[in-house]
């Protein structure tokens, strides 16, 4: 396949200006004229046919000519919710994996043993859509920043729900099953990482009488961010209905 950029305009129709920051890659870099063809996407699903009508160092505008609509891959919600490391970079580097996997929606956990509990989600949102158009996708996952774990874990949600850790059967007092067979074809679900000194026990009981489902990803013992790609993986693999 041709490589094609795709710009992220997410006021469009309304609004057929690209964000500063796409309009500098779209003129100094892409070095794009009035005139020239370009697809941009709202970041909900739509991508759209544009002809340039306006490029300057100040400004791009662009004429909608066509509106397709990018099916999803994947069936439901895919929701990983994840207690940053202390090395922002590992969070930022799963972001952008997990996009390009597909998911929906990337919640920032505060736990008992976080070691981070202040994130600035401004440029990881700027990775979520350079993931996005990087590898061609229609969708921007949804960014919720930090969230206490107890608020969480009691907040309503229509579909599977698990959380997974490094404690025995009889400390969690349930036993483990394995992720990716445990996960549904179709329909949403959740799945909760710890950070790098796992979840309390107290946090793993307290989920799992909120409903919460422990899960295995493996025998390897992973690091936080290894741990929550495998389980978008998973995710995605389950929800795309590949065995």
């Amino acid at each position: 396949m041709k490589e094609y950029h795709i710009f992220y305009a997410p006021d469009l129709p309304e609004d057929t200006q690209l964000p500063p920051d796409e309009a500098i890659h779209a003129v100094r870099v892409l070095r794009l004229r009035e005139g020239d063809d370009i697809c941009a996407t709202d970041g909900r699903g739509n991508l759209y046919d544009c002809i340039l009508t306006e490029a300057t160092q100040k400004r791009c505008r662009m004429e909608v000519k066509a509106t397709r609509r990018q099916e999803r891959i994947w069936q439901g919600h895919i929701q990983v919710a994840v207690a940053p490391t202390k090395n922002i970079d590992r969070i930022e580097w799963l972001a952008e994996k997990a996009t390009e996997i597909g998911m929906d929606t990337l919640t920032l956990l505060e736990c008992t043993n976080s070691e981070r509990r202040v994130v600035k989600t401004e440029r990881i949102e700027k990775i979520l859509v350079s993931a996005m158009k990087q590898s061609h996708k229609a969708y921007k996952p949804a960014l919720e920043g930090m969230t206490k774990f107890d608020d969480f874990i009691r907040t309503p949600f229509q579909g599977q729900r698990f959380i997974c850790h490094c404690y025995s059967d009889e400390d969690a007092g349930m036993p483990a099953v394995p992720l990716i067979t445990a996960l549904n074809p179709e329909g949403a679900a959740q799945v909760l990482i710890g950070p790098e000194g796992d979840f309390s026990i107290d946090e793993v009981r307290r989920a799992i009488s909120l409903g919460f489902q422990p899960a295995t990803l493996g025998k390897s013992r992973l690091r936080t961010e290894t741990a929550a790609l495998c389980a978008v993986h998973m995710m995605y693999l389950r929800k795309t209905h590949i065995p």
